[in-house]
């Protein structure tokens, strides 16, 4: 049986710089993807036209649209690059230069090519649900991340904040804390 061997982490997006090459929808779409969970997000995007919404978008966030074909030089001062031009050979081209320069890539729709995938998310206040197929079944990522939305309950916000108060108030190490959280906190799945 195969396995996800992915490693999740959550990423603060205002303190690193992103670079998304290409100006379509498939730009767009990692653009609003990547503002709504990171509307704080740093992010430049290269290409030589964009659709509507893209240029919509961009106004909202903090976004630098750059009209050019890629070059090697964009990448200088990005994190993280995001290719989704409608050229593959370019695409490539992106991914080698990115793995030169140590910078992580995601390909789209091409999972060789990719150092991460932008998989479902589910967001309710403080709390958040990443969801990924290994790059196998966007579709499936997304039915899993609209199930989350409607079983995690709304007032989740509440419990993390009530459970953040209860922390600061357990005395002892470290471990004994844990213990006590664990204790306290066994019977919320149940009652989920």
């Amino acid at each position: 049986m195969e396995r996800n061997n992915l490693y999740p982490i959550f990423l603060k997006a205002k303190n690193l710089n992103v670079l998304i090459v290409g100006g379509g929808n498939v730009a767009e779409e990692k653009l609003t993807f990547l503002l709504k969970s990171s509307p704080d997000a740093n992010v430049t995007m290269v290409s030589p036209m964009y659709r509507e919404g893209t240029i919509a978008m961009a106004n909202t966030g903090n976004v630098k649209r750059v009209d050019d074909i890629y070059k090697n030089g964009y990448l200088k001062d990005h994190h993280i690059v995001i290719a989704t031009t409608d050229q593959p050979e370019v695409n490539i081209k992106i991914y080698k230069d990115c793995r030169s320069q140590n910078k992580l890539v995601n390909v789209a729709d091409n999972p060789p090519y990719c150092d991460f995938y932008m998989g479902g998310i589910v967001t309710k206040g403080n709390v958040k649900v990443a969801i990924s197929t290994n790059g196998q079944s966007p579709t499936t990522a997304k039915r899993l991340r609209q199930f989350f939305e409607d079983v995690i309950p709304e007032n989740i916000d509440d419990l993390v904040k009530n459970l953040n108060i209860y922390r600061k108030t357990i005395k002892g190490d470290f471990e004994q804390k844990v213990e006590k959280l664990n204790e306290f906190t066994k019977g919320l799945v149940e009652k989920m």
